[in-house]
């Protein structure tokens, strides 16, 4: 895609209003979108928002981050930044801004959430990126970003399963995933 196709499909993206209830990403000049995610997504994502002191940190969900030199928009299911560095109102936050997202895999966005957004956010060098998988009973956390574009990657990555706590150094706390639900009838991937 030349550099006039992605500033005009960013531009699209921009004045694009996707029906109520579809969730839109624009993830390297491709437009996604999603219906409205399952009920054990939805219960992961706000059992993480409990475990993350407000006092100290902004936890924004449904929120488009601005990833430099990227075309890409990506709306993580949980971003996490310390309280008092966001600006106080826009669509887009910028990536050098964020301390963690998170990500719930749903059975239809694996590979997105392991291979797309992976080098997304470590090319915005969002220093940790959370990947919650209710396919696979599992956490995967990657930090210490490195790399440019498509090339960018996570140098650090640890696996954990839901029920095991899940220290995140980022953000000074453990996690404890033992409430996290699973999909039902769905089957294995392979990732990571």
């Amino acid at each position: 895609m030349t550099a006039v196709d992605e500033r005009g499909i960013a531009k699209f993206f921009e004045e694009f209003e996707p029906p109520e209830g579809i969730k839109a990403e624009l993830l390297r000049g491709e437009i996604v979108m999603m219906a409205t995610p399952d009920l054990v997504h939805n219960r992961i994502v706000a059992d993480v928002v409990d475990q993350i002191p407000r006092k100290r940190w902004e936890r924004l969900q449904v929120t488009d981050v601005d990833i430099i030199d990227e075309t890409s928009e990506p709306i993580p299911d949980l971003v996490v930044l310390e309280r008092g560095v966001a600006p106080d109102s826009g669509r887009l936050l910028p990536s050098q801004l964020v301390t963690m997202v998170v990500e719930v895999v749903s059975k239809t966005s694996v590979q997105r959430d392991y291979e797309v957004k992976r080098s997304i956010y470590a090319a915005g060098e969002v220093p940790a990126y959370l990947i919650v998988d209710p396919i696979m009973a599992q956490c995967v956390l990657l930090t210490r970003p490195v790399g440019k574009g498509e090339n960018a990657d996570y140098q650090r990555q640890q696996i954990t399963k839901f029920g095991a706590p899940l220290p995140l150094e980022d953000l000074g706390l453990e996690l404890d995933t033992t409430e996290f639900g699973t999909y039902k009838n769905v089957r294995p991937h392979r990732y990571p």
